[in-house]
């Protein structure tokens, strides 16, 4: 055995670097501790501000008018939840009424369209490929107040203006883009050997990808599928201009956003304001419970493609 003894210098000249590299070590965890504190405290008061308002609002749907405009945060003295019927009764039910039935038609339709489309553009190369994916992404970058009068023009000339199909058909387009985008990205992560195993197999195309590709991409899906809910079911400017009744004789087939303005008008003759923020804690509700419910799905659809 041999044993290697060192010199006091030499050992004296290590010291010094181990300290240097010690206290550089302490000045990056330091680093790191200043960083996650402003993160997380930026986060902090961004979720104060969000969450507030909607604590003021359900809170003012508890509360008559006299308490709302004595002090908007109390907690209310006693608490009234009539104010939830009333609106109901104000029209708040048929609004969330049409709502749903546009959009039981649209997010399945646009989830469908929207994969098959990506589905295409991420697997199969063709003369063009690129340009029909570049003309997808294009439309999501299109603002759409810009399209409302050839668009009111064009439905109006096809006959579906304040009608439920035309709003399901406009929906469809307006979330196609974006759709497209989000799932050209993830199918180009899912791995070949499973749709060349597929092919062997003898598997037509579209048992590929309503049997294999399909599910496989489900956290995508789900995760894309809650931003087209979330998108439509707080979209105003398109039923503003869409869903108008064209005679006295037309049905009022208003939209929850639209029936919100129009309870807001009627409110404030009124001065009612608990019916307000009941009604807009109810078009609420429906998305706090949608979002709660797949947080995680969303999280891990968003973070998939990263991490295969």
């Amino acid at each position: 055995m041999t044993t290697v003894i060192k010199a006091p210098g030499e050992a004296a000249a290590e010291r010094p670097g181990g300290a240097g590299r010690a206290k550089e070590g302490g000045g990056g965890r330091s680093d790191g501790t200043v960083l996650n504190v402003f993160s997380h405290g930026f986060l902090a008061v961004w979720a104060i501000l969000i969450v507030l308002p909607l604590i003021w609002l359900a809170l003012g749907s508890f509360k008559t008018d006299s308490q709302i405009g004595g002090s908007a945060l109390s907690w209310p003295s006693h608490w009234h939840f009539d104010a939830f019927s009333r609106a109901w009764d104000k029209g708040i039910g048929d609004y969330f009424a049409h709502t749903l039935i546009v959009l039981v038609f649209s997010v399945p339709l646009t989830m469908l369209l929207g994969s098959m489309a990506a589905y295409v553009l991420a697997r199969y190369p063709f003369p063009g490929n690129r340009v029909v994916y570049y003309f997808f992404v294009s439309g999501a970058m299109f603002p759409v107040f810009l399209a409302l009068v050839p668009l009111f023009f064009m439905v109006k000339r096809l006959d579906m203006l304040n009608t439920y199909q035309g709003l399901i058909l406009v929906y469809v387009a307006y979330s196609l883009p974006f759709t497209v985008f989000f799932m050209h990205s993830f199918f180009r992560t899912l791995p070949t050997a499973v749709h060349e195993a597929a092919v062997i197999d003898g598997a037509s195309d579209t048992r590929i990808f309503f049997q294999v590709m399909l599910p496989m991409a489900k956290p995508g899906l789900i995760s894309v599928g809650i931003f087209n809910v979330l998108g439509q079911w707080n979209q105003y400017i398109l039923p503003s201009v869409l869903m108008q009744p064209q005679s006295g004789s037309d049905p009022e087939r208003y939209m929850l956003t639209q029936g919100l303005i129009q309870l807001q008008y009627q409110m404030g003759y009124e001065t009612d304001l608990p019916v307000l923020f009941a009604g807009v804690t109810i078009a609420m509700i429906p998305m706090l419970v949608v979002y709660l419910s797949f947080q995680r799905q969303i999280q891990a659809g968003l973070t998939s493609a990263t991490l295969k």
